[in-house]
């Protein structure tokens, strides 16, 4: 089964060339502001992709999402999408789960404090589950993010790379940090930050291909 991984996109999705595959997924930030009109934009395009199956996370942008859950979840299965919201599914025998809570940082969408707050998200999880689709990463994970003053942040979630430990799903994908943009192998998880947005809000990089089989221990994931 092959994967397309995109995230961040924030509303300049018309300038993503998509690659053919089974099951395209975005890992949040589908809108620059948040607003309804942007969602609706959003979900026109990537109803329109030919996948077999068309997933997505929101992200700390989508504003829209977070304010009115039931208005966005129909208008995305009008459009022929599923919205993860803390919930799988399973597609030809690989399970999938989606989230897209991320650690507190001002008053952005989707955001939760340390603690119970936020890891009653990641308890939700299934102990089965073979990809991952979080908008934000886990701690030290592709998260790094340079402050004014030169020194370097790690802003992921710790409680989340606890979790993903424990879970151990062949694939993590993620976004958030565009300037994280990679993939690290770690303890035999492949781990993705799949921003498709540079650190300018620039659309740069190609979708990221993931071909993974239900059982398979190393899924082979190229760029296009």
């Amino acid at each position: 089964m092959r994967l397309v991984c995109i995230s961040d996109t924030h509303g300049d999705h018309a300038g993503v060339t998509v690659p053919q595959g089974d099951v395209l997924v975005h890992a949040g930030d589908l809108t620059a502001h948040g607003t309804l009109d942007g969602y609706d934009a959003f979900l026109a395009w990537f109803g329109s992709q030919p996948h077999r199956h068309k997933l997505f996370v929101a992200g700390n942008h989508d504003t829209c999402l977070e304010h009115a859950p039931e208005e966005a979840r129909q208008r995305a299965e009008a459009a022929g999408v599923v919205w993860l919201n803390d919930s799988g599914i399973t597609i030809e025998g690989v399970g999938l789960w989606g989230s897209p809570i991320t650690p507190r940082f001002h008053d952005w969408s989707f955001m939760r404090d340390p603690g119970e707050d936020i890891e009653r998200h990641w308890r939700k999880i299934p102990s089965d589950t073979d990809v991952l689709v979080t908008h934000g990463p886990p701690f030290g994970v592709m998260d790094e993010v340079e402050r004014a003053n030169g020194t370097t942040e790690n802003t992921g979630c710790p409680s989340l790379l606890r979790f993903v430990d424990q879970i151990r799903p062949q694939v993590h994908l993620f976004g958030h940090i565009h300037e994280g943009r990679g993939e690290v192998i770690r303890d035999g998880i492949r781990f993705l930050n799949v921003s498709t947005m540079n650190e300018h809000y620039r659309i740069q990089h190609q979708p990221v291909i993931v071909d993974i089989a239900q059982g398979q221990s190393d899924p082979l994931i190229t760029e296009e």
